[in-house]
């Protein structure tokens, strides 16, 4: 089983190989936090953190060796804390000021700046939203502000996509739970492992 400490990109779910062009048929496993390998018509998503009741995670499928555990603080925040309770660093879910834009998230970890993941057209600099701006429809940027669709509607649901920024360096990159892409290398794994639980 691969090992989480050095995860680059993961998935939370219970697929274990999609199907394929060359494998037609889904084959399951237990809900898990999962890394892709192999191409993309061979596609394996191997588990390397199990999900427990109650917002927990394990390094086993017998959930006998605990990664980590979620701990509710408040309506909108989450202390994310190991084995011996100690705790790893926060999440927070930050509502909007504005009615029509979805909340952004932060993730705090003790000895390092915070991460603030926002939706991919509100992140960088006035120029590169420009260029964004630029090569999208107008309807695509409505549908990543306010979310039309994604609840309640006949339009399929699209994972929203975050940018998560610290210090104004990419950090991390997440599309839903579907696929999260982790780029600084002193993370702690299992705060983006607990992120992934709160936002399923």
């Amino acid at each position: 089983m691969p090992g989480w400490e050095s995860v680059r990109e993961f998935t939370l779910g219970n697929v274990e190989r999609p199907a394929t062009p060359t494998h037609n048929r889904v084959e399951w496993g237990p809900n898990a936090i999962r890394i892709p390998s192999g191409p993309k018509d061979e596609r394996v998503l191997t588990a390397c953190a199990y999900v427990g009741p109650d917002r927990t995670l394990y390094a086993d499928a017998a959930l006998t060796e605990l990664l980590c555990r979620v701990l509710q603080l408040s309506e909108h925040a989450w202390s994310v804390e190991d084995a011996a309770g100690t705790e790893l660093g926060t999440i927070t879910r930050i509502p909007s000021a504005r009615r029509l834009l979805r909340p952004n998230w932060r993730i705090t970890q003790p000895g390092h700046p915070d991460i603030l993941g926002r939706t991919e057209w509100l992140s960088g600099p006035p120029v590169r939203l420009a260029a964004k701006a630029a090569s999208r429809l107008l309807v695509g940027v409505l549908d990543g502000l306010t979310g039309i669709g994604d609840e309640g509607g006949d339009q399929p649901t699209r994972p929203r996509t975050l940018e998560w920024r610290s210090a104004n360096t990419l950090a991390m990159h997440s599309e839903g739970t579907n696929l999260i892409t982790l780029h600084a290398n002193w993370l702690d794994r299992r705060l983006p492992f607990a992120y992934s639980l709160l936002a399923e």
